[in-house]
This record gives C-alpha cells, sequence and structure tokens, in this order.
C-alpha cells in the first residue's frame, strides 16, 4: 500500500510542478501580453491628442501676443480722445480675446494656465495705473509705451512657460 502511494506522489509531484510552471508562464505571458496593449493604446491616444494640444499652445501664444500692450497699442487705435474710453477699449479687446481662448485651458497644465491668466490681469491692472495719470488716450499710448520700454510686458512671462511645455510634449 505504501508503494501504491509513493508511487502515486512519484507521478503526482512532476505533473503538479508542470502544471504550477505552465501557470506562471502563461499568467506572466497574459499580463505582459495587456502590458503591451495599453501601452500601445496609450501611446495611440498620445499621437491622437499631440495636434490638439500644440494647437492649444499655438492659440494662447497668439493670445499672449495679441495682449502684448505695446503690440496691441500699435493695433488698436483711439476711438476718441478721451481716456477712459481708450482703457475700456483696450480692456474690452484683452477680455475678449480671453473668453475666445477660455477652453484652451483644458490641454495646458495648471502652472501654465495660471501665467497667462495672471499675465491678462497684470496688463490690464497696469493699463488702468497707467490711465489715473493721463489726460488723453494719445497720452495713454505714449506712457503705457514708455512704461514698457524699461520693463518686460507680463506676457513674456507666460509665453516662457508655454514653450517649455511645448519642448516638453515634443
Amino acid at each position: 500500500m505504501e508503494d501504491k502511494i509513493l508511487e502515486s506522489f512519484a507521478y503526482i509531484l512532476p505533473a503538479a510542478i508542470t502544471g504550477f510552471v505552465a501557470y506562471y508562464m502563461f499568467n506572466g505571458f497574459l499580463n505582459n501580453t495587456l502590458k503591451e496593449k495599453k501601452l500601445a493604446l496609450l501611446a495611440q491616444q498620445k499621437k491622437e491628442s499631440l495636434p490638439i494640444k500644440l494647437q492649444a499652445y499655438e492659440r494662447l501664444m497668439l493670445f499672449c501676443e495679441r495682449i502684448n500692450p505695446v503690440k496691441m497699442l500699435m493695433r488698436i487705435q483711439p476711438i476718441s480722445t478721451n481716456t477712459n474710453d481708450y482703457l475700456e477699449l483696450l480692456i474690452a479687446n484683452i477680455n475678449q480675446e480671453f473668453e475666445h481662448n477660455l477652453v484652451q485651458q483644458i490641454y495646458i497644465s495648471d502652472e501654465t494656465w495660471t501665467a497667462i491668466y495672471a499675465a491678462k490681469n497684470a496688463v490690464i491692472n497696469k493699463l488702468k495705473k497707467v490711465a489715473e495719470n493721463t489726460s488723453s488716450a494719445k497720452d495713454l499710448r505714449e506712457n503705457v509705451l514708455i512704461d514698457y520700454s524699461k520693463s518686460t510686458p507680463p506676457t513674456e512671462t507666460a509665453i516662457v512657460f508655454i514653450k517649455k511645455e511645448v519642448r516638453k510634449l515634443l
């Protein structure tokens, strides 16, 4: 009886070891296959989303260029000699540009969006501050141009953030 048990054990042990090894190898193969499929799917998604993200960065770069005070003053002429009318026109133009590009924030990092938002607010605040001490739209233009010839516009900071993010993507 003991011989039969030992003989059965001699047959069962190699079969169990072979089964365990087969299970382990098959499980590893399945896990590797799943990982490869996930990586391929992720790569495909990134490949499809990259053009959309790049377009968002392009639009936000254009936004920063359009609200750059020096360039904006050259593009937008005063509608009257009244300082407040011109200030309102400039601020309305900035806000319109911002609202037009508001949805782009879903494609960029929070830090870059914060830099863009801060640049927009800094430009508006600077325009308001300069407008307090001017008597005409012409003086406002001149004072803003003089002020920004001495310092870097806040839009340049946002542009630096945009360029860093695009470099990471590429």
